[in-house]
């Protein structure tokens, strides 16, 4: 259930109606947009009557939520939500967030230049696997720990901030000094012990479609992290299993604007996943923002050929610079921009 609360409603017209709804059995969120207060119901309550709200001091209108994602829909959030990170990066807002950088942390001196390249380009993020999920057992696994130092290294002198992926929920903690966003991958997206563990943190996730997930089971993992409280959630496409072998995955496009309708959160693309071929990665990076994503996830290595994962679906240096030339040129034909 949504409650919206009129525009002069008071601190005790709100902390009645949550009364009530705590009374009913719900736990409540709290969100504004266009300058009201909006109180969002969820769980397993007794029968109730929505019209019992309605009429309650301060409340402009009260509807029940259809959907099996409370939290996640539009309508608890009808502006759409916008993450701030601590050096004013703003995601979901006009601009088009760029996240590059290797498949994995290799080396000082590899992650140092990756970081330097994809700030050159005009990036915001820096992407890099600390822990790497592989599959199979005998591929490089990441370094771990000293992966996750070399980031943040790299991320204080470059002003890049860092996005990297979690894997369970014994590297949450140790994780936390020295990243700025969570990862959440493919193979974790049902992962919802993981998911919940997520949603007590206070530090923004970005949560990968499943390999065969279907939107309404994207929005569902995604209700898991909300329902903790984590509210700086952002969404990303990075291409499906289909019965199509020449990509290494299908890119659905069309799940970016029908993840931009059904939901208020930040929608990403992740080319390089999506095809698998740096060739493809360009075309598709520009085709997602043309869909309406708000930013782009996309793996780059100074030297590809060499790059110990990943690498051919790794753009080279000046690949990255001259896509995101072409996204400046793009973005204004879709009302966005690029830094």
């Amino acid at each position: 259930m949504i409650v919206v609360m009129q525009k002069d409603a008071n601190d005790e017209h709100i902390q009645a109606v949550i009364e009530r709804m705590v009374e009913l059995g719900f736990d409540v969120h709290r969100t504004s947009g266009a300058g009201q207060m909006m109180l969002a119901g969820v769980g397993t309550p007794a029968q109730f009557d929505v019209a019992e709200f309605q009429v309650l001091p301060g409340v402009f209108e009260a509807y029940r939520i259809s959907s099996p994602y409370k939290l996640a829909g539009r309508s608890f959030r009808p502006d759409g939500t916008k993450i701030t990170f601590p050096n004013g990066v703003v995601v979901g807002g006009d601009q088009v967030t760029i996240m590059a950088g290797p498949c994995s942390v290799e080396s000082r001196d590899q992650i140092l230049l990756s970081a330097q390249q994809v700030k050159a380009a005009g990036g915001q993020f820096l992407r890099g696997g600390a822990f790497k999920p592989r599959s199979s057992p005998y591929s490089f696994q990441g370094m771990g720990i000293e992966g996750l130092k070399l980031l943040r290294e790299v991320g204080d002198i470059t002003g890049l901030l860092i996005i990297t992926e979690v894997m369970e929920i014994a590297q949450i903690e140790p994780m936390l000094p020295y990243i700025d966003c969570f990862q959440v991958g493919a193979r974790n997206m049902q992962n919802f012990n993981l998911l919940r563990e997520l949603g007590h943190v206070r530090k923004p996730v970005l949560l990968k479609r499943g390999i065969s997930a279907t939107i309404e089971e994207v929005l569902l993992s995604a209700e898991y992290i909300l329902s903790g409280g984590n509210y700086d959630l952002m969404l990303c496409e990075r291409g499906i299993r289909t019965f199509e072998t020449y990509t290494r995955n299908t890119m659905d496009i069309s799940a970016i604007p029908v993840l931009k309708k059904l939901t208020h959160l930040p929608v990403f693309g992740d080319p390089s996943h999506g095809v698998g071929k740096r060739e493809f990665v360009p075309p598709m990076a520009l085709a997602s923002v043309a869909a309406g994503a708000d930013g782009l996830l996309m793996e780059m290595h100074p030297n590809p050929d060499k790059a110990m994962s990943d690498g051919a679906q790794s753009l080279f240096p000046d690949q990255l610079n001259k896509l995101v030339d072409q996204l400046r040129q793009l973005a204004p034909v879709v009302g966005r921009n690029v830094a």
